[in-house]
């Protein structure tokens, strides 16, 4: 087991990031949210986009999941092997992508493109999985961690309210590498089953970094009534 994963065991991960034209799309910024995560227990951040990735790396002593969103193309998460180089010159420890069985934009399969990073980087990575045949082939490709991440968004898996428990069990009981959960995990307690059902570690954004999300639950409850 790697010591970058080995940090992460049985372990929250905390996502920081925010969406294109929003207040906190500012590097500084989630940089600044990731030293607050931190502080409160996260044994590391997941962070997208380039300059995030370099202030984070470089202020704080925890494993940094990088990936770079980019382009219209289905498969958007890291898509190419030129963004996973990127990710990783950047500083990160982890380079998350596309885990998918789907067409890469550049015509470079999953496995050639974990291969080819790997001559380049001395980094892990992490495939974004939406299904178990996902996971099960992102494996084989050479992924050292399958995630959760897109189940619900690749029309393989209906999108559960909360996260995909189904899942998390199948992955769990067939997978060889260490299985993150992340994705709609919205409470502590969800966290803390999706552990209990042997995940090696839960990854939470939303519920904890992104403010305009919380607030709009806060206002359709009391609106609501």
């Amino acid at each position: 087991m790697s010591p970058v994963l080995e940090r992460l065991r049985g372990r929250l991960i905390v996502s920081c990031q925010a969406y294109p034209g929003e207040p906190l799309r500012v590097p500084e910024v989630m940089e600044r949210m990731a030293r607050a995560v931190v502080a409160g227990g996260a044994a590391g951040v997941r962070a997208q986009g380039l300059e995030d990735i370099r202030l984070i790396a470089a202020s704080l002593d925890v494993p940094v999941t990088g990936l770079w969103k980019d382009g219209q193309d289905p498969v958007f998460i890291t898509p190419t092997l030129e963004h996973a180089v990127a990710v990783a010159d950047a500083g990160a420890d982890i380079v998350a992508l596309d885990g998918t069985r789907r067409p890469r934009p550049d015509g470079r399969s999953l496995a050639g493109t974990i291969r080819a990073l790997r001559e380049r980087a001395d980094v892990l990575v992490m495939a974004d999985c939406g299904s178990l045949d996902d996971a099960l082939a992102a494996e084989d490709a050479g992924a050292d961690v399958v995630g959760t991440t897109l189940a619900g968004y690749t029309g393989e898996r209906e999108k559960t309210d909360g996260p995909d428990v189904e899942l998390i069990d199948q992955l769990v009981a067939r997978c060889e590498r260490p299985v993150v959960v992340e994705g709609r995990v919205h409470t502590p307690d969800q966290a803390a089953d999706a552990i209990a059902r042997g995940a090696f570690a839960v990854v939470v954004g939303t519920a904890i970094t992104h403010p305009t999300t919380i607030t709009s639950w806060f206002h359709a409850a009391v609106t609501s009534r």
